[in-house]
């Protein structure tokens, strides 16, 4: 099987290592991976911000870029929701975009339900020590994936899974939200940090760039020693 890798903004300019993981897995498991490198962003950020237009055009630049037929996994919950929910509403009145932007929601999934719902693997033979808790992003919601990523971690070897009290609640980034509402989007972050301290783990996993993003400068400004991994960097050890 060979797809095509959309790192997302956010891993490109501040979590590459977060791709390079994602690619060491999916070869791992035996698939083949490529890489567009016409992508760029997906043009949430414009579309949040009511900015439709400007986002319509950077939709048609990223449907060209994937026009391959080919899956496309993305190791952020938020693109993926961007382009399997967003994509097909943006172009409602343009018959030809729809129909291009409904093949490739289709064909896009986000990293943890790639591997558990089209590959049907659970165990990705990883290895990892220590405590682990897990973040639910948002966007996980919006697209079903409610388990699937809990589901890779506990399959994990060596790997202590803690769940996290209210774990499905927003850490507060929510892209231009924490710039918006920094008060509010403050408070919140530091609710999350104070759970996962709590919970007496070593690291906390989540799906998102944005999310560990807040996560771990909230974490850091805390004196905290808990680390922020991306599952797909967990999933890579081995």
């Amino acid at each position: 099987m060979k797809v095509s890798l959309l790192v997302t903004c956010l891993g490109d300019a501040l979590f590459p290592d977060v791709g390079v993981a994602t690619v060491r897995l999916l070869r791992r498991l035996g698939v083949a991976v490529d890489f567009p490198e016409a992508q760029t962003c997906c043009g949430q950020p414009h579309f949040n911000s009511g900015y439709h237009d400007d986002a319509r055009e950077l939709a048609r630049h990223t449907l060209r870029t994937f026009d391959n037929g080919q899956t496309v996994v993305v190791p952020s919950g938020s693109c993926a929701a961007m382009i399997k929910l967003e994509y097909p509403h943006l172009f409602h009145d343009d018959p030809v975009w729809r129909l291009r932007a409904e093949d490739m929601a289709r064909r896009t999934h986000e990293l943890s339900d790639f591997l558990v719902n089209v590959l049907g693997v659970e165990d990705v033979g990883a290895r990892y020590e220590g405590k682990v808790t897990y973040h639910m992003a948002c966007h996980l919601r919006g697209l079903g994936l409610l388990t699937e990523p809990e589901r890779l971690l506990t399959r994990v070897k060596g790997l202590e899974y803690i769940k996290l009290e209210r774990a499905d609640e927003c850490c507060g980034f929510g892209g231009s939200f924490s710039v918006r509402y920094p008060n509010i989007s403050g408070a919140m972050v530091q609710d999350k940090a104070a759970l996962i301290e709590k919970a007496g783990v070593s690291a906390v996993v989540a799906t998102d760039a944005g999310c560990l993003m807040n996560i771990a400068g909230c974490l850091r400004r805390r004196g905290s020693s808990v680390r922020t991994l991306h599952l797909a960097q967990v999933l890579e050890k081995t």
